[in-house]
């Protein structure tokens, strides 16, 4: 018997040696045997038929493999794909519906090669009518981008998108409750508002890159995606390959915010690889990327009633998204813009319309918070807006119509799990305790997370006392790996050094949805905790035999088991019960809606909650804004990894930031005009406050381990709203379209004086 060792609580993130050395794989560094480079030629018209496209000449240059058009799309068992919709070629066919969508894919020996084949590429437009915003879409005179629409339910998100069949509609989403009609007539005040939010880039320092190998009936994809059975799933359907048969790798991912959600250039990828009979690689660059996909822009209208004392009856609100040319994720984004855009308040009459359209656009995709930066970007300015014009102070309007915790929002959704009021206080106090009073701007934001509670994980205990944990969830910078490996190192009682995360891959490792609506820690954080927990019956019932006791004498400590005073590490209970000095006990587990113990089968598990407070300085001569101080608040339940907790709000914070103050996709007559990482403006270092704080709030009260609830979303939904809100309380100008650029707020401080005089 041997003595055994005090546990390490060394909480470090569980990549950070990889990543900080350099030694870090991404999915870019994959070099295969006989690996091709492949290059992607791309319409440079918004909207066109293709009538001619002769690679002939980039065919015969030297060092040319293969050159793939929509001409080999026939062979596929379905040609076009989608998550809602079958919408989408892997390759254009006969007709191209965005600037940047892929017309040809080169493959040659070397990139070098590859790029100077598609000079030699010839190709011809019938130019066609073409819409580049989501009102111009839904115009009565709109050409229709897509004759069909090809519906599919539950495939991605639960539920089926709603087209409207000779529109550009692709979603439309509604929310009725009370009746809205009657409560205006009962009003003392009507107000109705317009606010716009532009499209954005996820901007993820790692493009998009995909190695495709095929051997045999056997495919093998290495892609940074978000969602690795997604992305089976696709191409299982796509190319007619058994589930079975493809196998998924995700190393490192550097960044995803949505952008590497679900599926996006997989298939293109592997119709490569499949014509040119060898490995492929397509790793795209930074401005490629920003044509793959974006945020979906929205214009909301709000109309809001209230009676004399500011009590809310009745809101009405109207949402159009530009969905860009396919519909991606685009109908869940309405369906949760519609959910958002209520707020945390107890409103009992509400009748909210969302739709999603075409437009020929770079293709909206989820982005953190899918819908949500859009939604309270206009509640959350209206609740200011009400409030000066009612002589209200905005705090207290917001207090007189909370809901409080254990409040509906609607009755299809699961009570609020929040004190919003509390939450509040606590941003009040935490910007007093920065200096100079108190805050000039506010928003408050309740999100439902459209989580799928579906997700398994194996975890393999060694015969030296190293553990492996199995699971499909990636993690994209949010810490998932930490967050897992203390969750095992806690229900095993072992040290966190001694745990090591496999990348995802879907040949060794059980099902999970993906990654994506703050749903790792809970979801993958209870499969991991339900299979350690099995690992360590099986363990302490081994042990059992060997010291002859009940596995209830039994403990787990660092290294092994312990019996009172007796220890023996792993590979000698392994040993002494398996008869060889050899061996493993894995522990398994799959989540699902009906986990024993658990409510998973009513949305959301937990509600993402945010409060947002700040102060800004505006150089009133040029209209630059900063932000001087920032608190943000979010309700945890339990912070697994403080630090990391913390550092994804931060980071939410920042990116919302951006949102705010400096980023949208531009489009002059169908093309984009900023989409390079030159021209398109994000946060820098000295854009952040220089006094900021974040209060991360654990009453345990999560469904995750140890009472965790998702989070990381939830930080960047008040940030734009809370800036415009002080904004607008410091300077009198009232700005009701992101971004707020030097430009908007210059005119607007004019327009002010113009007025005033």
């Amino acid at each position: 018997m041997r003595k055994e060792s005090p546990p390490d609580n060394n909480t470090a993130r569980a990549d950070l040696i990889d990543k900080v050395t350099g030694g870090a794989v991404y999915a870019s560094d994959i070099r295969v045997p006989r690996m091709a480079h492949g290059r992607i030629l791309r319409s440079a018209v918004p909207h066109a038929r293709i009538t001619r496209l002769d690679v002939t000449e980039a065919s015969a240059l030297d060092g040319v493999v293969t050159i793939l058009t929509g001409e080999d799309m026939a062979t596929l068992a379905q040609i076009h794909w989608g998550l809602f919709l079958n919408d989408r070629p892997v390759i254009a066919i006969d007709k191209v519906r965005y600037v940047g969508e892929p017309v040809a894919l080169v493959v040659a020996e070397t990139l070098e090669i590859a790029e100077a084949a598609l000079d030699l590429i010839d190709i011809d437009y019938e130019h066609l009518p073409f819409v580049d915003t989501a009102a111009a879409a839904i115009a009565p005179d709109a050409p229709v981008l897509h004759d069909v629409h090809d519906a599919i339910a539950d495939f991605y998100f639960t539920g089926q998108a709603k087209p409207v069949a000779g529109t550009n509609i692709f979603q439309k989403f509604g929310v009725s409750t009370g009746d809205a009609t009657a409560a205006e007539c009962d009003a003392a005040h009507i107000f109705e508002h317009t606010y716009t939010f532009p499209g954005v880039s996820h901007f993820a320092l790692e493009p998009h890159s995909v190695v495709a190998a095929f051997e045999g009936d056997d495919l093998t994809v290495w892609s940074g995606a978000q969602s690795p059975t997604a992305v089976q799933k696709v191409l299982s359907r796509v190319f007619g390959i058994a589930v079975a048969n493809i196998r998924i790798i995700v190393p490192f991912v550097g960044g995803g915010f949505g952008g590497k959600a679900s599926v996006k250039i997989e298939p293109l990828v592997v119709a490569a690889a499949r014509k040119a009979g060898r490995p492929v690689r397509v790793t795209l660059t930074l401005a490629e990327s920003m044509l793959t996909c974006r945020r979906l822009g929205a214009t909301m209208t709000l109309h809001t009633s209230l009676d004399k004392t500011g009590k809310i009856l009745s809101k009405r609100a109207t949402i159009l998204l530009d969905g860009g040319a396919y519909a991606d994720t685009g109908p869940a984004v309405a369906a949760k813009a519609a959910h958002r855009i209520i707020g945390p308040y107890d409103i009992a009459n509400l009748e909210i319309e969302a739709k999603a359209v075409y437009t020929n656009t770079v293709p909206g995709a989820a982005f953190r918070s899918i819908g949500g930066p859009q939604a309270v970007w206009a509640t959350e300015s209206q609740m200011d807006e009400i409030a000066d014009a009612m002589g209200i102070d905005p705090v207290e309007l917001r207090r007189r119509n909370l809901l409080p915790r254990g409040g509906e929002i609607l009755d299809t959704l699961r009570p609020l799990d929040a004190d919003i009021g509390d939450m509040i206080g606590r941003a009040d106090q935490a910007i007093m305790n920065l200096g100079d009073g108190a805050a000039a701007g506010i928003a408050v934001a309740a999100t439902d997370p459209g989580i799928l509670p579906l997700g398994g994980a194996l975890v393999r205990v060694l015969v030296d006392g190293s553990i492996i944990v199995m699971s499909n969830s990636v993690d994209i910078g949010q810490g998932v790996r930490t967050v897992l490996r203390e969750v095992v190192a806690k229900m095993l009682n072992q040290n966190p050094n001694s745990i090591q995360i496999a990348n995802p891959d879907t040949s060794t490792t059980p099902f999970d949805w993906g990654t994506g609506a703050s749903r790792s820690t809970v979801i993958m954080g209870l499969a991991v905790e339900d299979a350690a927990r099995d690992a360590s019956d099986q363990i302490l019932a081994l042990a059992s035999s060997v010291f002859d006791g009940a596995p209830n004498d039994l403990r787990l400590v660092p290294g092994g088991v312990a019996h009172g005073d007796e220890f023996l590490p792993f590979q000698d209970v392994y040993h002494r019960a398996f008869g060889v000095d050899s061996g493993e006990v894995v522990g398994r587990a799959m989540v699902t809606p009906t986990r024993d113990g658990s409510d998973f089968k009513k949305s959301p598990l937990f509600w993402e909650t945010a409060v947002g407070a700040c102060d800004v300085d505006v150089d009133q001569e040029i209209g630059t804004l900063s932000v001087t101080r920032y608190v943000g608040v979010a309700d945890v339940g339990h912070a697994i990894n403080p630090s990391g907790a913390e550092g994804q709000e931060e980071g939410a914070a920042v990116q919302g930031l951006g949102h705010a103050l400096f980023e949208r996709l531009d489009y002059v007559d169908g093309q984009p005009v900023n989409a390079t990482p030159i021209a398109y403006r994000v946060p820098a270092i000295g854009d952040i406050a220089k006094r900021a704080h974040t209060v991360l709030i654990e009453n345990g009260d999560g469904p995750g381990p140890m009472g965790a609830k998702g989070m990381g979303e939830g930080g960047i939904l008040p940030v734009a709203p809370a800036i415009a809100n002080a904004l607008a309380r410091r300077y009198g100008i009232r700005i009701r379209d992101l971004p707020l650029t030097p430009e908007r707020i210059w005119r607007a401080l004019r327009k002010r004086g113009d007025d005033a005089t």
